[in-house]
């Protein structure tokens, strides 16, 4: 079977600049198809209405969604995991208590702990917010697999102390974080799809920038980091290429040799 090489989403393929893929990377990844299995492994579920296109441009083979919550073969589903209800009750009644906000988008309803926080947060991003929310405590009754926590690394780090049972992943920007069960990671996804494909994990390869990308990148065969990655995440990788727009994909590509530099 071929090799498995992965690629987080967001600031590793998609450069939220000008919110597009890069033409090199693009480029490289249609040349790596015939040779590797190409996988995205990402904090955001590939099949929502918000991420469908960017799946639809790169054509993997396979997903990683959701920090390794759900994982998908082309069609098929070949692993889930939704949240204990006990501990997301535990989570949100804790979150309320504090200066930051928890909560996950399901649909069209956005199920926020301290909304007031997020509306912040996206008026400093995009200068607006669109969202339209409800009550967080409906998520006991829903199928959550991921939730996304808005605050600083202090919070995140204290949410982690409470509850031991989770990760709270700071994404690049440190203005916010995935909030997933230790038992799912994009790690686990991997050697799940290792199991499915029958190779070893010494055959993978994985491009990240997040802390939500630390698993990963420490389990692949190769972890690599981009440029632009958080300071950890560089220290963790066994190699650290070019920033998203100074064609960071394609250069860690040639250097390893998995693509030919054309003439």
């Amino acid at each position: 079977m071929k090799p498995i090489v992965s690629f987080d989403v967001d600031m590793t393929l998609l450069d939220h600049k000008d919110w597009t893929i890069p033409a090199s990377a693009l480029e490289t990844i249609e040349k790596l198809r015939e040779n590797y299995t190409i996988v995205l492994a990402t904090g955001r579920d590939m099949d929502s209405v918000f991420s469908t296109a960017i799946r639809d441009e790169v054509k993997p083979d396979a997903i990683i969604h959701l920090n390794g919550t759900k994982v998908t073969v082309g069609d098929k589903v070949i692993y889930e995991h939704t949240f204990d209800k006990v501990l997301l009750r535990n989570i949100l009644a804790y979150a309320e208590k504090t200066p930051y906000s928890v909560g996950t988008t399901v649909g069209e309803w956005d199920y926020y702990v301290n909304p007031e926080v997020v509306k912040r947060h996206d008026a400093t991003l995009w200068g607006e917010c669109g969202r339209r929310f409800e009550d967080p405590g409906k998520l006991v009754e829903l199928e959550v697999r991921t939730m996304a926590y808005i605050g600083d690394e202090a919070g995140a780090k204290a949410m982690e102390e409470e509850f031991p049972e989770i990760h709270v992943h700071m994404f690049a920007d440190k203005r916010g974080a995935d909030v997933v069960e230790r038992k799912a990671s994009k790690a686990m996804g991997l050697m799940r799809l290792c199991e499915y494909y029958k190779i070893p994990l010494t055959d993978t390869i994985a491009f990240g920038d997040s802390m939500n990308d630390y698993d990963i990148i420490k389990i692949a065969g190769k972890g690599i980091a981009m440029g632009n990655a958080m300071t950890e995440l560089k220290k963790a990788a066994d190699y650290v290429t070019d920033p998203i727009d100074q064609e960071g994909i394609k250069n860690a590509c040639l250097h390893f040799g998995m693509i030919r530099q054309e003439d």
